[in-house]
């Protein structure tokens, strides 16, 4: 046999040996953890839909998931999900850009004042511009709007001076932008909240390099306030529920918006101490899993998906190893590969997705309706 660079490397460099010949529920593709956390570490998540399927399993491992903004006692538990309490560590809804979640800690700490402070909703109430559903119907006056935004941002900055541990899953590149101050928001302008103007917004692409940049801007504020925070970055695997690139098609937009983020990480863990990537993306949209753990709509991922992920994560970053989780996925599996009871594997967990409200804004039209109304900003851009 040759002696090459390839001899002696271990079985997970290989295609065959670490994925072709290993039962799906079985693949394993960390190698390696900077750190790990601790049933005291208070670990706070943020970021994309994907993010709260970790909260989830954390809190219900007994890990110390970090709330700093709860719901009211007598809140039951479906209002406060309603409500987007306890879905992130704080009620900032979704964090689908880097930019997003630089911008959050400068508003925080008073760094970044936007001048778009409220938008209108069309039933008349107040909206947060930087967390559009997080209230329903939005807020009934100027003084409750204010009062809860000040709040929220004093949970924000309690959130990240006490935190151990920050799980940040990166979803999106696209964002919406004010052309006065560069203020970006989770939605488009006129889709849940304010009205569309395209001398005031513009679509921003992030590349690679601004997402490296803000995340590394971020970290480094992140660590001024908090010595002892430690990083676990993600990238979500849900695609994109649209793209305003009209000349793109999603399924494109979707490659270019992962991959960009994908090559982030990389870059960004490479330039900072105790900045950890984790997998989900990789176990969640490999081909070695036949496509198995996203629900019929193809974009949302089913709870066997959800538990192969957070299996790996435990068993690695906390040192659990959960029989319950493997049985659940094996059996989810072979059901789904026998062609079998595809209803069951559909099933899916309630997450908090803001890009929902999308699909949402846009009635259902005929050609001849679409043509009257090629004039229409989300009818031009998100054509279905």
């Amino acid at each position: 046999m040759k002696n090459t660079p390839y001899s002696h490397l271990p079985d997970h460099c290989f295609w065959k040996r670490s994925v072709a010949s290993i039962a799906p529920r079985g693949l394993d593709p960390v190698v390696a953890v900077p750190f790990t956390i601790t049933a005291t570490d208070k670990v706070a998540t943020a970021g994309s839909c994907f993010a709260q399927h970790i909260a989830r399993y954390l809190h219900n491992a007994g890990f110390h998931f970090l709330i700093t903004e709860p719901a009211h006692p007598i809140v039951n538990a479906d209002e406060a999900f309603l409500y987007n309490y306890g879905t992130f560590t704080a009620r900032y809804g979704n964090l689908y850009t880097a930019r997003q979640l630089l911008q959050l800690f400068h508003r925080a700490y008073g760094t970044f004042l936007p001048i778009e402070t409220v938008w209108q909703g069309v039933d008349g109430g107040l909206i947060d511009p930087f967390r559009p559903q997080i209230q329903p119907n939005g807020f009934a006056s100027l003084a409750e709007f204010n009062a809860d935004r000040a709040k929220h941002l004093h949970a924000v900055r309690t959130a990240f001076e006490t935190l151990d541990v920050f799980v940040f899953t990166l979803g999106l590149t696209e964002g919406w932008e004010s052309k006065d101050d560069g203020a970006v928001f989770p939605l488009c302008p006129g889709v849940a909240g304010g009205v569309y103007d395209e001398s005031k917004y513009q679509l921003h692409n992030f590349n690679v390099s601004e997402v490296i940049q803000d995340m590394l801007d971020f970290i480094d504020l992140l660590r001024q306030v908090n010595a002892k925070a430690k990083i676990i970055l993600t990238v979500s695997p849900v695609p994109l529920i649209a793209t305003a690139l009209a000349d793109q098609h999603v399924l494109s937009a979707t490659t270019y918006s992962k991959s960009v983020l994908r090559v982030a990480c990389e870059a960004i863990g490479q330039q900072r101490p105790e900045v950890a990537y984790f997998p989900s993306y990789e176990i969640i949209t490999g081909n070695y899993a036949r496509g198995v753990y996203f629900a019929e709509d193809c974009r949302s991922v089913t709870e066997a998906g959800v538990a192969h992920v957070m299996s790996v994560f435990l068993k690695h970053f906390a040192g659990v190893v959960s029989d319950a989780n493997d049985k659940k996925i094996t059996e989810s599996l072979e059901k789904q590969l026998s062609d079998k009871h595809l209803q069951e594997m559909a099933e899916l967990v309630r997450v908090n997705c803001d890009e929902e409200a999308i699909d949402k804004s846009i009635a259902p039209a005929s050609g001849k309706a679409r043509a009257k109304k090629k004039n229409n900003f989300l009818a031009n851009i998100f054509k279905r």
